[in-house]
């Protein structure tokens, strides 16, 4: 499973990918296990064209729990069955970005 997180404030973050045992992204698709920090991450937007970021290696999903509470279809009995999700930074929260509303 794949897991890249753009919140690099928080303390789980290496590289983008999220070093934290388990996840959970709650009913609002934010992921409440972000715990912020006050590392310092370089700013890769400014030379994206230049170069790609250096990402960490993707996690293996059987060491990972992510728990979900929001209404997705990815969501199977209040755990995230998707090959993988990305948490993003927008508006200081970090929300998952593979969301998908079930209908």
């Amino acid at each position: 499973m794949d897991i890249r997180c753009r919140k690099t404030t928080c303390f789980y973050n290496n590289k983008y990918t999220c070093t934290a045992k388990e996840i959970l992204v709650g009913s609002n698709m934010v992921c409440t296990t972000y715990k912020k920090t006050n590392k310092t991450e370089p700013d890769t937007s400014k030379t994206m064209f230049e170069r790609a970021p250096e990402y960490a290696p993707q996690r293996d999903s059987k060491t990972l729990d992510i728990g979900c509470k929001a209404h997705c279809i990815f969501n199977k009995e209040g755990e995230c069955i998707a090959n993988g999700i990305t948490v993003n930074a927008i508006a200081e929260k970090p929300y998952c970005m593979t969301f998908v509303t079930r209908s």
